[in-house]
């Protein structure tokens, strides 16, 4: 078996997170924003993902002009209840909410490689604009949290 392909033993889930930062090294040039589902559509939103797992307050289906709804790479119930939006607990949740990513490999790495043929926004119902699982989404895929199995032009080479 291929060492890349063996899977690693970590102490604890949060080891986790260290498997990805070899990964970071080679980052993909994606074009991906985040932007609140209340903000209106323009047309250079390009393709657009709610990634909440609870439909928005006050939003039609008609109005979000969503081409995508990734509920799946959302943060669990769990998780989302026990955050409740607090600045305080900002920094675990980004530690737990990384972890729950990793098992959502494929849908990342599809909205990477649809971010690196035309512009993805990633679209979120919280109030903060830097308090939210929407960023760590678009972190995620910056900083390589999923390999960068796209297409060859769309890597950024760096020396």
């Amino acid at each position: 078996m291929n060492p890349k392909q063996q899977k690693r033993q970590y102490a604890s889930p949060a080891c986790l997170m260290h498997e990805f930062e070899a990964q970071s090294q080679t980052s993909c040039a994606l074009n991906l924003q985040v932007k609140r589902i209340y903000a209106k559509p323009v047309s250079k939103d390009g393709y657009r993902v709610l990634v909440d797992r609870l439909w928005p307050r006050g939003v039609t289906r008609e109005n979000a002009k969503l081409d995508e709804w990734l509920k799946e790479i959302a943060p669990s119930t769990e998780l989302r209840k026990w955050f409740g939006h607090e600045p305080l607990r900002w920094q675990d949740f980004r530690q737990r909410y990384r972890v729950e990513l990793t098992g959502h490999r494929d849908a990342l790495a599809q909205l990477a490689e649809r971010a690196a043929g035309q512009r993805v926004t990633l679209l979120y119902a919280a109030r903060d604009p830097q308090i939210n699982h929407a960023v760590l989404i678009e972190e995620a895929l910056r900083k390589g949290l999923i390999e960068c199995a796209i297409h060859p032009l769309a890597r950024d080479h760096r020396p």
